[in-house]
């Protein structure tokens, strides 16, 4: 108490000039309109700039939920699409799903190696096991390598080991899309015939003649091809749609037909041996 007094008593001259400059303003703007609107309008625009202030940090912390929202509504749309009838347009019945999408976040992402690998957030307990399908609402991620119980590794398509059934977009061109370890942002599809008519644009999309990967998910497109050594195939390299190096909400696919599928090629080929 005895500091505020002697606070009041040392700038006694600086706190009375304060108060009779705020009773003037006061009886100023008492006796004057004029005076009296433009404080209106002030303390309006400082109360607009605040609602503004307010409402831009209000809607920075429901990002987070607005974006979960939206994962949550991409993650059934796409289990829609994968599960759609070719026929129809329409999904079908729920007896005759074929494809299961689970949602997850990347937490360590490598692209700078020959044998780059992704880690999410998911594993064994939330239904992740290996050999399913990595994606982005941009495009084809990777394929699900080693899991543990809440946590998985997939083999970026940046990995010199990836080998990824791929075709040309509105054609029936299949190749294998692979790559060469010069840039994160594009990769190869190899073994496409020569024969077949190629633009610079084209897009290529999964070709859907593995147990992992639905038709038609996005790829990239064409940036530039050449024929390979023995002029019987194209090189043909292709700019990802995904930015490798900026990633975070993936889906994962599960096929459940595809312990069916690989059994029964397994003993196909038992048979033929």
């Amino acid at each position: 108490m005895q500091q505020i007094i002697n606070f009041f008593i040392r700038y006694r001259n600086s706190v009375l000039f304060l108060f009779l400059t705020i009773i003037g303003v006061a009886l100023t703007v008492q006796s004057r309109s004029y005076h009296q609107s433009k404080l209106f309008n002030s303390s309006k625009w400082v109360s607009g700039r605040l609602y503004n202030v307010s409402n831009s940090v209000s809607s920075y912390f429901q990002l987070r939920a607005e974006n979960n929202r939206l994962v949550e509504e991409n993650t059934r749309l796409r289990k829609m699409l994968f599960n759609r009838s070719d026929e129809l347009a329409i999904p079908v019945d729920t007896a005759q799903i074929q494809f299961n999408v689970i949602k997850g976040r990347i937490i360590k992402n490598s692209y700078a190696a020959t044998r780059n690998y992704i880690t999410i957030n998911l594993g064994e307990e939330q239904g992740v096991q290996p050999d399913m399908g990595v994606i982005t609402s941009e495009g084809i991620l990777g394929i699900v390598e080693n899991t543990s119980k809440n946590f998985a590794t997939v083999q970026s398509i940046l990995n010199s080991n990836s080998n990824i059934n791929a075709k040309i977009k509105n054609t029936d061109y299949f190749g294998s899309l692979v790559w060469d370890g010069n840039r994160y942002d594009v990769v190869q599809l190899v073994d496409i015939p020569r024969l077949v008519p190629l633009v610079i644009g084209d897009t290529i999309i999964t070709g859907g003649m593995s147990s992992i990967f639905p038709e038609d998910i996005p790829i990239g497109t064409i940036k530039k091809y050449d024929l390979n050594t023995s002029k019987s195939f194209y090189n043909i390299d292709v700019a990802l749609f995904n930015d490798m190096a900026n990633l975070k909400n993936i889906y994962i696919i599960n096929n459940l037909n595809k312990d069916e599928i690989l059994d029964l090629q397994d003993k196909t080929k038992q048979g033929n041996e």
